[in-house]
């Protein structure tokens, strides 16, 4: 089932893992596509229904209709749809970045559709303006390549560039391939975001995740997501910059299956 129309857009979704296992679906981050979660999905497909997809304008997902736009709630409105597309009433939810964004609202709007909430790198804001507004303006005056050097700084840390310049390189081409269009939409989705009040709502059991070395969502911004999130815990992976699922996945494996574990087994009670 690599393509399905959910919410209006044709959407690029891998489902893989035991047809009546509990379902984990997995956001992906900005200028990336549902491969960063591969190493999470063989890691734990042999116990769940593991479904990663492309968020809209990325990978192989269509762009916003029109009158439509890349609003954080539009995209958490686009997660409940294709769970809808896929009948799934219920899932534990995993994030990265703008993922993670993502996942909160979702959670917070669609409270009983989650049964444990996994936020990785990622803010209830991130960045400012100021920020977005230039990489929206690098991106559509000289194209994605204008930001990839700078972005991988930031999505690896000196070690990983180094010693797997292979994954590095892997993850540029993901970048460069990216439509600006979609791109830049989800700049201004996040630019305009401010989760904090929808953090004060959510209900599901919260585990959110950090890397130590991560300077565009530092542990600084999970913590304030710990205490934003009535109970939630917090972790901080260490030798881990942005994007940590591919650069610590052992150490991310080993969490998530820890945490949703815990949730699926008690019954998804908080």
């Amino acid at each position: 089932m690599p393509f399905i129309h959910a919410g209006g857009l044709t959407v690029h979704v891998d489902v893989s893992g035991p047809h009546d296992a509990p379902p984990i679906v997995f956001a992906n981050s900005l200028g990336t596509n549902l491969h960063i979660w591969d190493a999470q999905a063989a890691a734990l497909a042999d116990r769940y229904r593991i479904v990663r997809y492309d968020m809209r304008g990325h990978g192989m997902t269509s762009f916003a209709p029109p009158g439509e736009d890349y609003a954080i709630a539009q995209l958490a409105d686009d997660l409940a749809a294709l769970l809808d597309a896929l009948s799934i009433e219920r899932a534990s939810v995993v994030g990265l970045s703008i993922g993670g964004m993502v996942a909160q609202r979702f959670a917070a709007a669609y409270p009983q559709r989650v049964d444990a909430l996994v936020l990785c790198a990622t803010g209830n804001r991130i960045g400012t303006p100021d920020v977005w507004n230039a990489r929206i303006k690098a991106i559509t005056t000289r194209g994605m390549s204008a930001i990839v050097e700078g972005v991988l700084d930031r999505w690896f840390t000196p070690g990983t560039h180094a010693d797997r310049p292979d994954l590095v390189r892997g993850f540029s081409m993901m970048l460069k391939r990216t439509p600006v269009a979609g791109y830049a939409g989800c700049c201004l989705g996040i630019r305009d975001a401010d989760l904090r009040a929808d953090d004060a709502r959510i209900t599901a059991r919260t585990l959110v995740i950090s890397g130590a070395a991560d300077v565009v969502t530092p542990p600084s911004a999970g913590a304030e997501i710990r205490d934003a999130i009535p109970g939630a815990r917090f972790e901080v992976i260490d030798d881990a910059a942005h994007m940590l699922c591919a650069e610590r996945p052992e150490a991310l494996d080993r969490l998530l299956g820890g945490f949703i574990g815990a949730t699926t087994s008690a019954g998804s009670t908080r």
